[in-house]
């Protein structure tokens, strides 16, 4: 779903994300995510034309987590250095610090995906299953209990404005 790329909204979009990856058990990406889609909404907020309308998509596969923003501007993003004094012109710098890549794929005269990467390992439990009348010399057994169920990977979730 599209949705307006403005001020109010890039908020909204960060706590659908975090919410997101809490949901897939991906609480340590949270913090880097939601940088990277605060980044790449401001830019479209920023630079985008003719309009600030754009599409947000979160995709788990396999052991990446892939955040894109599309937008209708065929303009391409390049990382620039930031005059010193200024407040503005290091998001993709940022997004670039804080991700495993990010990109931009052209679509055409309709506009543009720019995305980042991050390693989304998925985590694992280990418990140890000991019955309270064992030794503490005895083998202790261990189970490995995957939290992230196959339903949830390879997933895909756009963000709704």
């Amino acid at each position: 779903m599209e949705l307006q790329a403005l001020p109010s909204r890039i908020g909204q979009v960060r706590r659908i994300v975090s919410a997101q990856l809490r949901y897939w058990h991906l609480d340590p990406l949270i913090d880097r995510a939601a940088l990277g889609v605060t980044e790449l909404l401001s830019n479209v907020h920023r630079h985008a034309q003719p309009d600030k309308v754009c599409t947000v998509e979160i995709e788990l596969l396999l052991d990446r987590l892939t955040v894109s923003v599309h937008d209708h501007d065929p303009r391409l993003p390049v990382i620039r250095e930031a005059d010193p004094g200024s407040t503005c012109g290091r998001g993709l710098a940022m997004v670039a610090a804080v991700s495993e890549s990010w990109g931009v794929r052209p679509d055409g005269e309709s506009g543009k995906a720019v995305w980042f990467t991050l390693p989304a390992s998925v985590p694992v439990v280990t418990a140890s299953l000991r019955p309270p009348y064992e030794k503490a010399s005895e083998v202790t057994l261990r189970q490995t209990v995957d939290v992230l169920s196959p339903e949830h990977a390879p997933a895909r979730s756009a963000v709704a404005g």
